[in-house]
């Protein structure tokens, strides 16, 4: 169609210019193709209805038209108020040229687009099943009594969770049976006490020996009593020193192999949680800056308690904040305290006394991700508090307790410290 425009303005300009006869002639000829002039009022030859041609001749712009075989381009050509038509047929064959190639690059580029995407799914889903299969592996083990599995949680987010869910329910598990182990190890030391004095008592009793001498019946049936008595005290007093035993090693053992869980290197664990979300930050274009997170800085948490905070307030603010928004994490330590802060930039909590009570929520959810970390903060001898941040969002911060701060000094000054200079000379 572009061919036959330039064809159709060859002819145009031609009869624009005001060529004679011989002139135009040779400008149909120049333009080839399927082309016929006609001349103001005339209809002759034309592969289209005699009102078509007067229509296009009534316009000013070009006009295609459907055919027999293909379409007529009609140019409407007015000189002097007089207006001529160059009318320029193109075959279907023409419109259909190279439209054979154009679908087989089509198919090509879109069965290289269906195989791309396979094996991207397929590398996707290699790895969300491999997590999958970890998971599985070690609820296995757990299940067939191997508390001391772990897994390194991988693969998309919900996945992740999953795992480090998993691994807070092994730990729990351990915890849990460590105290099993040593209520019954002390139980069964409260059972010495009445053991102690059956044994006293039956060693009180007559001897039970029933060699020696002449005895009745009657007689020979105490003794024997008597005997049977002292033996099962024994054997009583073996099976619980035995429980005992056995509790306390493997009690000792598995303490021996967990780690420490009343103290943790908060640092440590913004590091590692930060791998996770700042992956999720990139997807989401979310700038995000992690301050104070470079020196080791121990906080009297669990570290299983203290990441899974962490990670209930960053997924409040990933959850409750538009896509790309600003978020900050700040580790100090100051004053005996240790203080995580996190802000976002984005709308700010409305109500944050509600906000920190157990079960409330404007957003929807179970309003339970702040009080995780307010009985974290807690367990550790601080608080939790919300505040406007200087993003211009919420601002959630965990305070808790410095284990290494030296302990403050009294104040040597006004009454306070009259009464304690006064009782050091005491």
């Amino acid at each position: 169609m572009s061919i036959a425009e330039t064809r159709s303005a060859t002819v145009a300009g031609a009869v624009t210019a005001g060529a004679n006869k011989k002139g135009v002639d040779a400008a149909v000829k120049a333009a080839g193709g399927e082309l016929i002039l006609h001349a103001p009022g005339t209809t002759d030859k034309s592969r289209v209805s005699a009102g078509a041609l007067t229509g296009a001749a009534s316009g000013t712009e070009p006009v295609e038209i459907d055919a027999d075989g293909g379409t007529v381009l009609l140019h409407p050509v007015t000189v002097g108020g007089r207006t001529s038509v160059v009318e320029v047929f193109v075959s279907g064959h023409e419109l259909g040229e190279g439209t054979a190639r154009d679908w087989w690059i089509l198919l090509g580029i879109m069965a290289g687009l269906v195989i791309g995407s396979v094996i991207v799914v397929d590398r996707l889903a290699r790895g969300a099943v491999s997590s999958a299969r970890n998971l599985v592996q070690a609820a296995m083990a757990v299940g067939g009594g191997d508390l001391g599995v772990r897994i390194q949680p991988s693969g998309p987010r919900e996945l992740a969770e999953a795992g480090y869910a998993f691994n807070r329910m092994a730990d729990r598990l351990v915890t849990t049976r460590t105290s099993e182990r040593e209520m019954v190890a002390d139980l069964s030391h409260r059972l010495r006490t009445p053991l102690t004095v059956l044994r006293l008592d039956a060693e009180a009793l007559d001897p039970d020996d029933t060699h020696i001498g002449e005895f009745s019946a009657a007689e020979l049936d105490r003794r024997r009593g008597i005997r049977r008595i002292r033996q099962a005290i024994v054997t009583l007093e073996g099976e619980v020193d035995q429980l005992i035993n056995t509790t306390r090693a493997a009690v000792a053992a598995q303490v021996a192999e967990a780690p420490e869980e009343g103290l943790c290197d908060a640092a440590e664990v913004v590091r590692d949680r930060m791998v996770f979300w700042s992956a999720l930050a990139g997807d989401q274009n979310r700038k995000y800056q992690v301050v104070g997170a470079q020196l080791r800085v121990p906080v009297p948490v669990a570290r299983a308690e203290l990441a899974a905070a962490l990670d209930a307030v960053l997924g409040n603010v990933f959850r409750y904040t538009p896509q790309g928004t600003e978020f900050e994490v700040v580790l100090s330590r100051r004053d005996g305290w240790v203080a995580l802060r996190i802000d976002d930039a984005g709308p700010g909590i409305d109500d944050p006394e509600k906000a920190l009570q157990r079960g409330q929520s404007d957003q929807g959810s179970t309003g339970l991700g702040l009080d995780i970390a307010r009985r974290a903060a807690q367990d550790a001898g601080g608080s939790v508090s919300l505040a406007r941040a200087g993003l211009g969002g919420a601002s959630v911060v965990m305070l808790l307790s410095d284990p290494e701060a030296s302990p403050k000094q009294a104040n040597r000054f006004g009454l306070v410290g009259r009464l304690a200079r006064e009782r050091d000379r005491r």
